[in-house]
């Protein structure tokens, strides 16, 4: 069985998502009705919402949406990673009302829809230190490019643990693979840092890769970070920009078959119940 770290679910008809106007390829709704009938066909056991941008008013109402969906029978959502604005100084009572909240189990800032300079303001960084000696963790959604933006918060916050969503966005259809791989091996040297195993089928040429054309990236990935510190995650619907939900899963599985099948259930499913304290998935 999976877990699956990264699903985003988008209506239109509840909340507001201004960076839709600019992406008209996502550009509708994504509702979790249609992503629970595939994940259930594919084996995915349980899932963790990740926030999708909503418009500031709207982060609250994310939550409160996504608690909504996993009262339902049967529902696979058991828990959100709420969006969050670490340069703002509301911050503190946005944190203390996800201490309270055990449905909360973490936050994400997307910093390459920002300036670069975004994460380096003062504010910025103290209020990802206050993350320290909490249960919640940070997602970093970052572009290669931005290898020392990931360095430096890591560093800064020794004790919060970052999760490097989709490997680290690597340009997988135009063959960037060295240097993107320079960067990830930095980043693994912080052992306070996560890798996700997320969606790349979104960064390859949706015409033409096969699971030979992703084995580097993941392959990469396994060598700098290690099973021990990797997750894995659908990035519903953003993967089907380069295939389907059963296809991205049925690559996952292809890739990490030369794993062992303790390694493989780590990746899959073991480091997000501990990471989470999560209950255990029941084939």
């Amino acid at each position: 069985m999976l877990i699956d770290c990264h699903l985003h679910v988008i209506d239109t008809g509840r909340l507001s998502y201004p960076w839709l106007d600019g992406f008209d390829a996502l550009k509708g709704d994504f509702l979790y009705e249609t992503y629970a009938l595939e994940a259930k066909r594919t084996g995915i056991g349980a899932t963790l919402h990740m926030e999708v941008d909503v418009a500031p008013s709207d982060i609250g109402r994310e939550t409160e949406m996504l608690k909504d969906i996993a009262r339902r029978p049967g529902s696979l959502i058991r828990g959100a990673i709420s969006s969050c604005r670490p340069e703002e100084k509301e911050f503190p009572a946005l944190l203390e009302t996800a201490l309270q909240d055990d449905f909360v189990k973490g936050f994400r800032r997307v910093l390459h829809v920002v300036p670069d300079d975004l994460s380096e303001g003062a504010l910025f960084r103290e209020n990802i230190r206050r993350l320290e000696k909490t249960r919640l963790t940070f997602d970093l959604c970052t572009l290669p490019h931005q290898v020392d933006k990931v360095l430096a918060l890591a560093d800064l916050a020794p004790g919060v643990t970052f999760i490097l969503d989709h490997c680290g966005v690597p340009a997988i259809a135009s063959n960037a693979h060295a240097a993107w791989a320079k960067g990830i091996a930095e980043i693994a040297k912080r052992p306070n840092v996560l890798v996700k195993l997320s969606g790349i089928v979104a960064y390859a040429d949706a015409g033409s890769w096969q699971v030979q054309t992703l084995r580097p990236y993941v392959e990469t990935v396994l060598s700098t970070f290690g099973p021990s510190r990797m997750l894995w995650g659908s990035d519903w619907p953003v993967c089907t920009l380069g295939g389907t939900l059963s296809t991205w899963v049925a690559a996952t599985h292809a890739l990490l078959d030369p794993l062992s099948k303790d390694e493989k259930q780590a990746i899959l499913s073991g480091n997000a119940t501990r990471l989470w304290s999560l209950p255990e998935v029941q084939a």
